[in-house]
């Protein structure tokens, strides 16, 4: 499913069953987001088999999720400093031409010191077992300490820190556009080994070594794509392997909740109120066809001019007090009438809040045009992890249609992606 801002992917079996699940950042290149997330998917679907091998074993119950914990997050610590690695080379590729001739040299050697340190002491801090991550994605997490790292460096070795910060914008680029390798099974068996470390003695380690083993051999093979999303005509696929966001939103929507009867899908770019009957299939929708307008790019704007993260907007409109009106939720806008309110001397957070009902005001218009609420009512989309909306969106419903089960899945981000493995592996069934 490929997004706006991120691009979602779901491996299922020929029974339905989902192995795994994979994001990352659109990043407008959707042919590399197609085959990050697709990977991402894939090393997902791993860890659900050797879970499954792992539950098996009598001398690890009761530890398996701690198992599967630690692997992960060691895995990921392999992928980082592998992309590091890469990072680092293009990185000193890149130091040419005029603008650094006779710096080359200390350019360079102030480089191979910022990433010895993000290799040699960054890499277990970001990825210990208590660490807290703000994002897994390597830019944020290469960037961030790229860029403290570095100025030190540089104040210290006599170089320019624009030159660094140069190498690395450039390069960062580069290295996002070609994926972390495939070599899983090389990654997980070193994850393992360090987990094995980890683990207290009390733990038999060496009856890990057989299940994972078992896992890690078993062959998944792709037998068939369906690709939906805002992206997906970039897709090299044909028109059998291609469905739209609206039938593929419906009938992810009906897998997790079968009762559910309207669904409501809040974007990056989009809003859709649709329709489905028993089996998921669609049967009426309505969507904002003018602009950007109460979706997440929306919201998106309202952090940047605030200057915060978008995961922090939620958070900051729950401690509202007061309900503020807003006028308009038009993205291109949002930033002067921000600045409006602030000035009058209302709170951030009574802004947001009424920010946050001006959104679900205009989905309730479109769901309304959709035909309403009937049955169960599910949101997906990215905007459904935000609890002012959430918060919001109860209350308006509840307003306008009285008491109805509103469904939130925490996966529900990837509601159009399971519907377009649901396409897929009905393909495969009917063949």
């Amino acid at each position: 499913d490929l997004g706006s801002t991120t691009t979602k992917a779901v491996v299922m079996d020929d029974k339905g069953q989902v192995l795994g699940r994979g994001i990352t950042n659109s990043r407008s290149n959707y042919d590399t987001a197609a085959r990050v997330s697709k990977l991402e998917a894939f090393i997902d679907a791993r860890l659900s088999l050797i879970r499954r091998e792992l539950e098996k074993v009598p001398a690890v119950a009761g530890r398996v999720d701690e198992i599967i914990d630690g692997l992960t997050r060691n895995f990921r610590r392999e992928q980082f400093i592998e992309q590091l690695g890469d990072l680092e080379q293009t990185c000193i590729a890149n130091v040419e031409g005029p603008r650094f001739a006779g710096k080359e040299k200390a350019i360079v050697g102030a480089l191979a010191e910022v990433f010895r340190r993000l290799r040699e002491e960054e890499a277990d801090k970001l990825f210990a077992p208590d660490a807290q991550r703000k994002s897994d994605f390597f830019r944020d997490l290469a960037g961030s300490r790229f860029m403290q790292i570095g100025e030190e460096v540089a104040r210290a070795n006599g170089v320019e820190f624009d030159h660094l910060l140069h190498m690395y914008d450039k390069s960062i680029i580069e290295v996002e556009n070609r994926p972390p390798s495939a070599d899983m099974n090389r990654k997980f068996r070193s994850a393992m080994e360090r987990v094995r470390g980890e683990m207290s003695s009390a733990l038999d380690t060496a009856a890990l070594g057989a299940p994972i083993d078992a896992a890690l051999e078993i062959d998944m093979s792709e037998r068939y794509v369906v690709g939906t999303g805002y992206g997906r005509v970039r897709l090299p696929f044909t028109k059998e392997h291609i469905r739209s966001e609206i039938l593929c939103h419906g009938l992810g929507a009906h897998l997790m909740y079968p009762k559910t009867r309207t669904v409501l899908d809040i974007g990056g770019q989009d809003t859709k109120g649709i329709q489905i009957d028993d089996k998921g299939i669609v049967v009426n929708f309505q969507m904002n066809d003018r602009c950007a307008a109460g979706t997440g790019r929306y919201l998106g704007c309202v952090a940047d001019e605030m200057n915060m993260g978008l995961h922090e907007l939620g958070p900051l409109a729950m401690k509202s007090t007061k309900s503020i009106r807003i006028n308009s939720t038009c993205t291109v806008f949002a930033g002067a009438e921000l600045r409006d309110r602030l000035a009058l001397g209302d709170k951030r957070e009574d802004i947001l809040a009424g920010l946050h009902r001006a959104i679900m005001l205009r989905a309730m218009s479109i769901i309304s045009r959709s035909g309403g609420i009937t049955d169960q009512f599910t949101f997906t989309g990215g905007v459904a992890k935000n609890e002012a909306a959430v918060k919001e969106l109860r209350q308006l419903v509840k307003e306008n249609y009285g008491e109805v089960q509103i469904n939130i899945d925490p996966d529900s981000i990837y509601t159009g992606a399971l519907g377009a493995s649901e396409f897929a592996r009905r393909a495969v069934v009917e063949a």
